[in-house]
């Protein structure tokens, strides 16, 4: 059941998100030399009125296609690690986060490249007249393996597990400390609100440590659409795009990440929290008539029942 709900709310998770994440690819690969969006509003419009509402959706097969076996990998490896470690701390959490952050790569850099390709396709054109490509996330990955190989499904590896690995930490870190702080209690009648607050909190709090990387990733997953290629290793991203873009290109579309950071984890804490709880016929507020367990199983028990899903980034 724990897996069921991680990947429906996985999916609310991504149905919320997948538009901010659209815009915030758009603005970081894009030619600042002949830039075609202004910001993060201005970018939202264009897409919406020369692609359609459904141009902000591009690319969204691919981490839908990916959900179940990343939610798997997640959830399998962070129960794991916590059991290995035999003890429920903020640091262990950190430790056994990075753990899944990392193993979730295999799934999770094809599926973002697949997702990239997928969203720059047809940027600055009109519906009606848009070059097709791929087909579809499925399609883009299979043409992609055609032409380049293994190596080509795994564009962007090393920047990807740059980014999970550390990021994951801080995500499950900051969960854990959030919830302890504000009491997230089984029996709390706010526990929802609380939950949604300390998941999407601790989504901005994993993009912020992590979001330097993510700009490079995109960039490298994006270069060779196309056919042409402007960079030959991470180094070579990191030097052309500073020279000519400064250090502020490393905060590109973060405005869209951070606002689609909490509605994201907020919707899937929701979802998974409400599934488990009709799933076991418990209630949002407290019993009456029932003691309340002691006060240092709250956490526990509430850990046991909701961990993140995968899908923060």
């Amino acid at each position: 059941m724990d897996f069921l709900a991680g990947c429906i709310g996985g999916g609310a998770g991504v149905l919320v998100g997948h538009p901010f994440d659209t815009v915030k690819v758009r603005l970081q690969v894009q030619n600042v030399d002949k830039p075609l969006y202004r910001g993060t509003y201005h970018c939202f419009q264009s897409i919406v009125r020369q692609e359609s509402l459904f141009g902000l959706y591009k690319g969204i097969g691919s981490p839908m296609m990916g959900l179940t076996f990343i939610n798997a990998i997640v959830f399998g490896v962070q129960g794991n690690a916590m059991r290995m470690l035999n003890q429920d701390t903020p640091m262990n959490q950190f430790a056994a986060g990075a753990a899944a952050g990392a193993i979730q790569c295999v799934i999770c850099c094809p599926m973002e490249l697949a997702k990239t390709r997928m969203q720059m396709q047809g940027t600055g054109e009109n519906k009606k007249s848009a070059r097709k490509l791929y087909k579809n996330s499925l399609d883009c990955l299979v043409r992609i393996y055609k032409r380049e190989g293994v190596r080509g499904v795994n564009r962007g590896m090393v920047t990807t597990l740059i980014r999970e690995t550390p990021g994951f930490g801080v995500y499950f870190l900051a969960y854990d400390v959030l919830t302890r702080s504000l009491g997230c209690e089984p029996n709390d009648p706010y526990m929802i609100p609380k939950l949604l607050f300390a998941g999407g909190m601790s989504g901005i709090a994993s993009w912020l440590s992590t979001y330097p990387v993510d700009v490079i990733k995109s960039r490298l997953q994006a270069d060779g659409v196309g056919g042409v290629y402007r960079y030959s290793s991470i180094a070579d991203c990191v030097r052309q795009s500073v020279k000519k873009e400064g250090y502020m290109v490393f905060t590109r579309g973060l405005t869209s990440t951070l606002l689609r950071a909490f509605p994201v984890n907020a919707a899937t804490f929701a979802t998974v929290t409400l599934i488990l709880m009709y799933a076991r016929g418990e209630e949002l507020g407290p019993k009456d008539c029932e003691p309340a367990p002691p006060p240092s199983s709250h956490h526990t028990q509430l850990q046991q029942q909701v961990q993140p899903s995968s899908l923060q980034v």
